[in-house]
């Protein structure tokens, strides 16, 4: 017989908060990565973006368009591998 025991209630609604957590705390992340890397593509001038948006009748918008794609994308990917690395309390209880 093993010493691994079902969770109780208690212990299952704290393990699946701090889960949530460490997911919103890498989908944040996640995001301010991608437009961070956004608003540096548009600073240095990557294939003369920066300076696309700063001729566009609507900067702000285009910036927008730029910054929306990115986020979402790094968000995803950086949740993602925060899935994958997810411990299993189970697995590790004594």
């Amino acid at each position: 017989m093993s010493n691994e025991r079902d969770l109780t209630q208690e212990e299952a609604r704290a393990d699946h908060a701090r889960m949530l957590r460490f997911l919103g705390v890498n989908a944040a992340f996640g995001m301010v990565l991608g437009f961070s890397m956004a608003a540096l593509m548009a600073w240095l001038d990557v294939a003369g973006l920066g300076s696309r948006i700063a001729r566009s009748q609507t900067p702000v918008l285009a910036f927008i368009l730029l910054c929306a794609p990115l986020s979402s994308t790094f968000a995803g990917a950086l949740t993602a591998s925060a899935i994958m690395m997810l411990p299993d309390r189970r697995r590790h209880r004594d």
